[in-house]
């Protein structure tokens, strides 16, 4: 029988200033296990596991990962509060930058990061001004990073026609029976084929991004409500800019929970949009071209739809991708997407009119 997984005795492979005393089960993220270190006598860290069947090549992620954070906190330094502004890798007590265990499994290290938060559904204008402001920082930051090419940890991670070509073979092939349990979402998606490749068709220059910019991927400080440290960096490499504004788009505009199965609760609030353009444009509209920014009001919808057909495609395949709690999950995650898609097609006119005037 397999031994049964222990982090604490994971957490003592690394550097900590104390000793590992307590991992405990920590965020609520879809794809890595992360834990909670407590450390004598008072000290704190993030404990975790890479999973192997999203990142295939696991040390060019982490390479990635530490040419990132050692370039951003050495942008950052004059800053105040500086330490809490860039994540921190831990090294093994092997001085790499992670630690492989018996069954060849990578686990990696992070100094936590005290009086922060990270919010799943956005609360105020303010709070959505802050988090595009901490994107668009990111990759302004990142824009001068030096050569060589960061590695692709996932290959056409945002290349949303070919994520539409691999939904239409999962729904070809059925694997898991379950294409008549969701007939409506997929004329849905069939339908709007044509999104696609609206930003890949653009000629849009590459950039370093986040490519994952969920609202709860940036921490925000207790006290002031400023947001500090932008989160989760497994996808950080080449794409464009407006992947990131896209995805902002898609998680901070609605107030709903993205698994939320009352679909009358989801819908694209235009303060909070406003909210995202004017913080995303005031630290990321110096370098932008101007296709860029045109294209700017469109992609939230093509990112929304991506992320929508992807939730499809695994529900479709058996729920092998994402991390899921209930019957259906991924189903009811692909539905809040498609309604947030037809609430932005009902203010596409007034995006694109605000997006203009704030652009030139």
């Amino acid at each position: 029988m397999k031994p049964a997984l222990n982090p604490l005795a994971i957490a003592r492979c690394f550097q900590f200033p104390g000793e590992p005393i307590r991992a405990t089960p920590y965020g609520s993220g879809h794809i890595n296990g992360t834990w909670s270190v407590a450390c004598h006598p008072s000290s704190r860290f993030i404990l975790q596991r890479i999973n192997p069947h999203i990142f295939k090549n696991p040390t060019a992620l982490m390479e990635n990962i530490q040419r990132v954070t050692s370039h951003l906190a050495a942008q950052l330094e004059s800053q105040p509060d500086a330490a809490r502004r860039v994540l921190t890798l831990i090294p093994a007590r092997d001085g790499q930058l992670f630690h492989v265990d018996a069954d060849q499994s990578y686990w990696r290290a992070w100094r936590f990061i005290d009086s922060t938060r990270s919010y799943d559904t956005v609360e105020t204008p303010q709070q959505a001004w802050q988090a595009a402001h901490a994107f668009g920082q990111f990759q302004q930051l990142l824009a001068d990073l030096p050569p060589p090419r960061l590695h692709d940890t996932i290959p056409d991670f945002h290349h949303t026609p070919k994520r539409f070509v691999a939904f239409e073979q999962v729904l070809a092939a059925d694997p898991a029976n379950r294409a008549a349990l969701a007939q409506p979402e997929i004329a849905f998606a069939l339908a709007r084929q044509s999104i696609a490749g609206v930003l890949l068709h653009a000629h849009l220059p590459e950039r370093v991004t986040h490519n994952d910019t969920k609202f709860n991927n940036v921490l925000l400080d207790d006290t002031t409500g400023e947001a500090l440290c932008v989160i989760d960096l497994d996808t950080v490499m080449p794409g464009l800019a407006l992947y990131d504004f896209g995805d902002m788009v898609r998680t901070t505009t609605s107030p709903s929970a993205e698994d939320e199965r009352d679909l009358a609760k989801v819908a694209m609030q235009f303060p909070m949009f406003e909210a995202l353009v004017r913080g995303y444009l005031g630290a990321a509209g110096g370098f932008l071209t101007q296709t860029e920014k045109r294209h700017l009001a469109v992609s939230g919808k093509l990112i929304t739809f991506e992320q929508g057909i992807r939730y499809l495609t695994d529900y479709l395949a058996g729920d092998t991708y994402y991390k899921v709690s209930r019957e259906d999950h991924n189903l009811d995650r692909c539905r809040t997407q498609f309604k947030l898609i037809e609430s932005i097609e009902q203010q596409e006119e007034r995006m694109e009119r605000l997006v203009q005037s704030m652009g030139e």
